[in-house]
């Protein structure tokens, strides 16, 4: 019996994604959190006694230097290496320019394949077949670059792609399940896409996802897959993230009082925190459903949401994100003055002159901001194009709130 653990897309170094982690401690475990996974990964193979460990493209988030990761890296290899455990790793978009493996000499138990392609015994009848990235753009299927399977063993080949296309993915080495089929391997090992998919159990074709999310756009706990060949081959997933990020949805309509809100806030949270599998986790709530008090929570949101953000740290393992507002009001009937003045509000926001005007008020905030919390707010000008409106959109809200919501 052999025992393999297939990972991918760790992205060390990765930046923080999410606008909201202003809590330092939170902030702290996200940063860290690429590297976090790794370490479980590097303890589950020793725990569970691997063979190997496939790393399927983008260990590295892109080309940035970064001594600290080279030296955390070289770390993990070694305590594989103490143990005898072999690693294999392909470059994928990511992490093909990346100098870090180019100027660092790795363990011995460790084989970087190359973009030409090439395969190595891992024992007397499995072998492991890998194609890196020769660069950030692989337009073109890296099929034709794999050696045949060696004929009376188990053939593992490891790929970095984007299949057919996945929604939110650059179309990277395109290829089919089909294709991937009929090449004759008995576990493809597959990276790029961030969610898990098993796309094939004859053969096996495995795509295990981010072993951590970055932010609410990769929500849920994350994992790594562990094989087991025992004349056959079978898999199971391993916990590996340090950090979970969920969206949690919270019907109100049934919550005539401030007290029935708190409730039904505190219970969601304690709840969520029970059933985390990550040691934390950042928690997004959106209040929905048809209640009469709308207009009240709308106009104390500031409350509710400083509210939500006690009762998260009261569990000791979840931090809120943010909170979204998307209730209805069920007497609303006709037409109204507030209603009027809605469309007013929404006719200016229109106007090309105004969003000009916020984006100037916007910039003189800016300034007043470090360097570096400007990026992370603004990576582009799109963001601040749609920073305007969602700011002019909470306005009116805000607005709207205060004037509906004036009396309980």
């Amino acid at each position: 019996m052999i025992r393999i653990l297939h990972t991918a897309d760790v992205h060390l170094d990765s930046p923080l994604r999410s606008l909201a982690l202003r809590d330092a401690e939170l902030r702290q475990k996200v940063q860290t959190s690429s590297r976090t996974a790794l370490t479980r990964i590097v303890e589950t193979a020793i725990s569970e006694a691997v063979a190997a460990l496939l790393i399927a493209g983008d260990l590295f988030d892109g080309a940035e230097r970064s001594a600290r990761t080279a030296a955390f890296l070289m770390l993990q290899m070694e305590r594989l290496r103490e143990r005898g455990i072999r690693v294999f790793y392909i470059k994928g978009n990511h992490d093909a320019e990346n100098p870090l493996t180019g100027e660092l000499t790795l363990p011995d138990n460790v084989h970087v394949f190359d973009g030409r392609g090439g395969k190595v015994q891992l024992a007397e009848d499995v072998w492991i077949h890998g194609v890196s990235f020769a660069n950030r753009h692989a337009p073109e299927s890296l099929l034709p670059k794999f050696p045949a399977p060696v004929e009376g063993s188990v053939n593992i080949a490891m790929l970095h792609t984007s299949l057919s296309g996945a929604e939110g993915h650059d179309p990277y080495a395109p290829c089919t399940v089909g294709e991937l089929t009929a090449a004759g391997f008995d576990y493809w090992a597959l990276g790029h896409v961030h969610r898990r998919q098993v796309h094939s159990k004859s053969p096996w074709i495995v795509m295990p996802g981010t072993p951590q999310g970055r932010d609410m756009g990769e929500p849920g706990p994350k994992s790594a897959t562990l094989l087991t060949i025992d004349k056959a081959i079978e898999i199971e997933e391993v916990p590996t993230s340090a950090v979970e990020f969920l969206h949690i949805q919270v019907d109100v309509a049934d919550t005539d009082s401030d007290d029935a809100l708190r409730d039904i806030l505190r219970r969601t949270l304690r709840d969520t925190a029970r059933n985390l599998v990550s040691e934390s986790g950042v928690v997004r709530l959106e209040l929905a459903g048809s209640t009469r008090r709308r207009w009240q929570v709308l106009r104390d949101q500031d409350v509710w949401k400083e509210t939500a953000a006690q009762y998260a740290r009261e569990t000791g393992t979840l931090w809120l994100d943010k909170v979204v507002f998307d209730m209805t009001d069920p007497t609303e009937r006709g037409h109204t003055a507030t209603d009027e003045l809605a469309g007013i509000m929404k006719t200016i926001r229109e106007e090309p002159g105004f969003y000009e005007t916020c984006r100037a008020e916007i910039e003189g905030i800016l300034q007043e901001l470090a360097p570096q919390r400007r990026a992370e707010l603004l990576p582009d000008e799109a963001a601040m194009d749609q920073l305007a409106r969602r700011l002019a959109e909470a306005g009116a809200e805000r607005i709207l709130a205060r004037m509906k919501g004036a009396t309980p």
